[in-house]
């Protein structure tokens, strides 16, 4: 009689070194193109929502804030708590609020429980999010793993790039309630082979206080660093990025339908740029280089791209610029979850965690230095480059302190 093959994480441990077996995360990467989904499909589809349940943009616009605001402040207790209770309670658990959350977006029909079941989601993401990683972290293969990391980074980019398309084109058909609605219906799905693939660990024992595990993180030179750098970098990135679309209006008076053709170049170029950073990265270290050398790079590639995109000549040259700012942007996050499910492996979902928090600390930072300029263009040409070049300096001291840490262990 046959059997299905063993997909636990325990399977995972045994299989061959040189090989990524890709059905065995069928899950968790199921799990990260729906968050992926959720997280971008909001922006496309507020003003049917602010008209549906009659408040204006900017009101329906705080269920996105709610989700950013909860993820970022809950994500590193909840990295902590999954550190110690186990990957599979954390996804259980982050996967039935994920459900309940999307099911109370489509039962909506006011902006109170739109938000408060945003704020779910966050809170479900926050759970789910790190544990996903650290998952991914402790049972890829090590010479596949920043392959395994890029390809679970790459599917959450094609949340955006897939899922938000058939998101908008199931609401245009049936209503905005209906794209949520299928989110939770495909999550419930999700769940049981999750189940299988992630088998249950022994809870660790708390051997310091939650506050004390929280920032214990940020004791570690390395993980300290890779989190500062982190910051500025996507304070460059997305803070940069959240005025993209008023400066290619102002530039080449681009139509709303225009600019959702340029959110498909920045879904496309993570796609392309988490699974190339991925891949380099497992080279590099098969090579005998340590940590994750080719950071740097990604900080110089993202002032170029800024810079060809804001200042560029003409449209092509922008949409060019676009395409490499956002390759640069998922082989940099690519290679940064796979430095910290490394360095540290008692605090894979923390490091995680606080790597999405500071994500956000940075936008939020960049955003307010772009918008402090009187032009946006020079804003995000000015913040944009600069802090790009400033996180690329930032990247020689996280791919050089594992070097010189291999070199004192010879």
């Amino acid at each position: 009689m046959s059997s299905l093959p063993d997909t636990s994480s325990d399977a995972v441990h045994t299989a061959d070194p040189d090989r990524l077996d890709r059905l065995r995360y069928a899950g968790v990467f199921v799990l990260l193109f729906l968050f992926g989904t959720e997280t971008f499909l909001v922006s496309p589809l507020l003003p049917t929502i602010s008209k549906d349940i009659d408040v204006s943009e900017a009101a329906a616009a705080s269920s996105v804030t709610a989700y950013v605001l909860v993820y970022a402040v809950c994500a590193p207790f909840l990295g902590v708590l999954s550190d110690r209770i186990g990957r599979r309670r954390a996804l259980l658990a982050g996967s039935v609020l994920f459900v309940v959350s999307n099911a109370g977006a489509a039962l909506s029909t006011g902006i109170v429980l739109l938000v408060l079941s945003r704020a779910v989601a966050g809170l479900a993401a926050a759970a789910a999010g790190p544990a996903i990683w650290a998952h991914i972290a402790e049972t890829a293969p090590d010479r596949v793993r920043g392959r395994a990391m890029g390809l679970g980074m790459a599917l959450f980019s094609c949340g955006q790039v897939v899922g938000v398309p058939l998101g908008g084109l199931l609401a245009g058909v049936a209503g905005w309630r209906s794209a949520f609605l299928a989110l939770a219906i495909g999550t419930a799905a999700a769940v049981p082979l999750l189940l299988r693939q992630i088998r249950p660990a022994a809870p660790q024992p708390a051997t310091v206080g939650a506050v004390k595990a929280v920032l214990s993180g940020w004791a570690d030179p390395s993980l300290r660093n890779a989190l500062l750098v982190n910051t500025v970098f996507n304070a460059a990135n997305l803070g940069a990025y959240t005025f993209l679309g008023a400066v290619l209006v102002d530039r080449f008076d681009l139509t709303v339908s225009e600019l959702g053709l340029i959110g498909v170049v920045v879904g496309a170029g993570s796609v392309v740029g988490s699974t190339l950073g991925g891949r380099l990265s497992d080279r590099a270290r098969a090579a005998g280089s340590a940590g994750v050398p080719l950071l740097p790079v990604w900080g110089v590639l993202l002032a170029a791209g800024i810079g060809l995109a804001v200042a560029g000549p003409g449209l092509v040259v922008a949409v060019i610029g676009v395409a490499l700012w956002f390759v640069a942007s998922g082989a940099f996050v690519t290679d940064q979850q796979t430095l910290a499910g490394t360095v540290a492996p008692a605090l894979r979902a923390t490091s995680s965690a606080w790597l999405t928090s500071t994500m956000y600390a940075g936008t939020g930072l960049g955003a307010w230095a772009v918008g402090a300029f009187a032009d946006v263009t020079v804003g995000a040409l000015t913040v944009g480059t600069g802090l790009a070049l400033l996180s690329a300096l930032g990247a020689l001291l996280v791919s050089a302190r594992p070097r010189r840490s291999a070199a004192d262990a010879g």
